[in-house]
């Protein structure tokens, strides 16, 4: 077998940076680092690595916010994150397919939880790949709403030919001001509430309490105990997978 050609890196290095890749160095010298500067654009870090590795027209999507920034800095003018996130924020625009459509968002699945100091409300979101390996990290929103006294909502996107009732259906969720999503990728998005005060009024939330007993009692899975639930209220087939899942809790305001 004849060994495989590989890029010199040699050769690379002596291409000269394309503009991306030459503004962010000017703002390297300026004292800022890589992080500092996907902070101001609003992407992951390592985009700005791939301004430089990825060709001549890496990063052709954020050259004017970057020349926005890099004038503003060597003018003399605000070096603070947000003063120049919010500076470069009208430059900053969403990268289009070879169609003209808009490219899809590329983010790691992941969970993030939200809530304030002294613990009103909380969301925490898992994607296919964390239901896949037991969705414990959201255990704790559930876990502070029954602390709390609160109570919480859910969304869940499955397979649409596995949902048993209709979409749309008051039977299926009743009350929740979130409607049906339909996916491209053939999945449907539902929400549930348990609102009993009738249809349109709003998610008045299962009891977190219940909840965490139903959790614990699948040993602390929040998607198993919610595919479960669906399945026991013949919402959804036996044997459906959920792929995503959004937890809500707060705590209702007192009557």
């Amino acid at each position: 077998m004849p060994p495989r050609r590989r890029t010199s890196t040699r050769a690379a290095a002596q291409q000269p940076p394309n503009e991306a890749a030459r503004l962010t160095g000017e703002l390297l010298r300026e004292g800022f680092s890589k992080r500092q500067i996907a902070q101001i654009l609003g992407r992951d870090s390592a985009i700005i690595s791939h301004f430089s590795t990825r060709g001549p027209r890496a990063g052709q999507a954020y050259v004017q916010a970057l020349r926005t920034i890099v004038q503003e800095v060597q003018s003399g003018g605000p070096r603070d994150l947000e003063s120049l996130r919010q500076l470069a924020a009208p430059y900053v625009k969403r990268r289009r397919t070879k169609s003209g459509r808009l490219a899809r968002v590329r983010s790691k699945d992941a969970v993030s939880i939200r809530h304030d100091e002294q613990w009103t409300s909380a969301l925490a979101r898992a994607g296919r790949q964390h239901i896949a390996s037991g969705a414990s990290r959201l255990k704790p929103v559930i876990d502070a709403a029954a602390q709390a006294g609160g109570v919480i909502a859910f969304s869940i996107r499955a397979s649409k030919g596995r949902f048993l009732i209709d979409s749309g259906d008051a039977n299926d969720s009743p009350g929740v001001l979130r409607g049906v999503v339909q996916r491209s990728d053939g999945t449907e998005e539902r929400g549930y509430g348990n609102s009993t005060r009738g249809q349109g009024t709003g998610a008045a939330g299962f009891d977190a309490r219940e909840w965490q007993s139903r959790v614990t009692q699948h040993g602390g899975d929040v998607a198993s105990a919610v595919t479960a639930w669906m399945v026991e209220t013949g919402r959804l087939a036996e044997g459906a997978r959920i792929t995503h899942l959004e937890i809500r809790a707060w705590k209702p305001p007192n009557d």
